[in-house]
């Protein structure tokens, strides 16, 4: 089966969807990313009034600048690793927290050519949705190995975590 490139229309598309989502339950959100360089709050920002539901991006692409920024601890970067379940739930919790935000999304993987580690082939990309409930948060995190090289990565993990922000 071959599979159709994911396009900037495709993209386009899907942020419209998320936006009007987000518009109709009167909700907001923010993205933490690392291997999409803020690409994902971009999709989001391209589209006009997105300022009543985005709130703001964060680009946390080192791992510095993960803890500085979001305020993940170092030692568990340096326990689980940048990219990493453990990880990408800091980021969507500091996410929400930061930015007051009902909805946050943070990715975090290895787009390529190179940086692959050990169980952590190139593609390998960590998700986290997040949500409030109430004076509580919902976590769903997920891993997804995407094939293709660094652009193919990147578009792929945009189109997932845009996808996930309209729910289950």
């Amino acid at each position: 089966m071959r599979r159709m490139k994911i396009n900037d229309r495709d993209l386009e598309c899907l942020s419209v969807r998320v936006g009007r989502h987000l518009a109709a339950c009167g909700k907001t959100v923010a993205t933490a990313e690392s291997c999409t360089g803020g690409w994902i709050a971009k999709a989001l920002t391209d589209i006009a009034g997105s300022s009543q539901w985005f709130v703001e991006g964060f680009v946390t692409y080192s791992n510095a600048a993960k803890s500085h920024t979001l305020g993940v601890p170092p030692a568990l970067i340096a326990k689980h690793g940048a990219v990493s379940e453990a990880l990408v739930r800091a980021m969507a919790r500091a996410a929400l927290s930061l930015s007051g935000a009902a909805f946050a999304v943070a990715v975090s993987g290895i787009a390529g050519p190179g940086g692959a580690l050990s169980g952590k082939p190139v593609g390998t990309v960590w998700f986290c949705w997040a949500r409030r409930y109430g004076a509580g948060v919902g976590l769903s995190a997920r891993v997804r190995h995407f094939r293709g090289d660094r652009e193919v990565v990147r578009r792929k993990t945009v189109r997932l975590a845009l996808e996930g922000l309209l729910g289950p």
